[in-house]
C-alpha cells in the first residue's frame, strides 16, 4: 500500500520519522514535502495531497503540522477529504472503522514520537466497519454536495 505523506517545517522531523517507519514496514511512502524545516505555509503542502488522495492515487495520506489543527482545517475543506486530528490510538481506530477517514493529521508539538508511531499503526491497520457509519457518511457526503436543511423549528 502506498501512503501519502507530508508535512509543513513544524512536522518535518515527525514526518521524516513516520516515513522511515512506514518503509521499514515495506510500505511505500509518497513524500509531499516538505524537505526542510524552513516556513512554509501548512496549507501549500495540504493541496496537492489531499487532491492526491481524493482522486484516488493514494488510499490514504498523513499530514504532519505543529498542533495538526491547520492541516485538518485545510485537509476537510476538499470534497470528499474526511481528515481526523487524533491524539490517541482509540480516537485513531474510530476515526478509520467509524468515519472512513482517509487523512490521518498529528501535531508533531503535541505527541510524541513513541505516541505518534503508534497512532500511525492503529489508523493504518485498521479499517471502515460500513453499516450504521455508512448513513452518516453519506448525511455527510450531502453537505458536501451543498445540501441545506431547514434551521426553522
Amino acid at each position: 500500500m502506498a501512503i501519502a505523506l507530508g508535512s509543513d517545517h513544524a512536522g518535518f522531523a515527525l514526518k521524516k520519522l513516520i516515513g522511515e517507519h512506514l518503509e521499514a514496514k515495506g510500505m511505500e511512502v509518497a513524500d509531499f514535502g516538505t524537505f526542510s524545516e524552513s516556513s512554509v505555509d501548512y496549507p501549500d503542502i495540504a493541496l496537492p495531497l489531499i487532491a492526491a488522495v481524493a482522486a484516488g492515487d493514494y488510499p490514504l495520506g498523513i499530514l504532519v503540522c505543529g498542533t495538526g489543527i491547520g492541516m485538518t482545517i485545510a485537509a476537510n475543506k476538499y470534497p470528499g477529504i474526511r481528515a481526523a486530528l487524533c491524539g490517541d490510538t482509540f480516537s485513531a481506530r474510530c476515526a478509520r472503522e467509524h468515519n472512513d477517514a482517509n487523512i490521518l493529521t498529528l501535531g508533531a508539538r503535541v505527541v510524541g514520537p513513541g505516541l505518534a508511531l503508534a497512532i500511525v499503526d492503529a489508523f493504518l491497520e485498521s479499517s471502515f466497519q460500513g453499516g450504521r457509519h455508512q448513513r452518516r457518511l453519506e448525511k455527510i457526503a450531502f453537505i458536501e454536495r451543498g445540501g441545506r436543511i431547514s434551521t426553522s423549528p
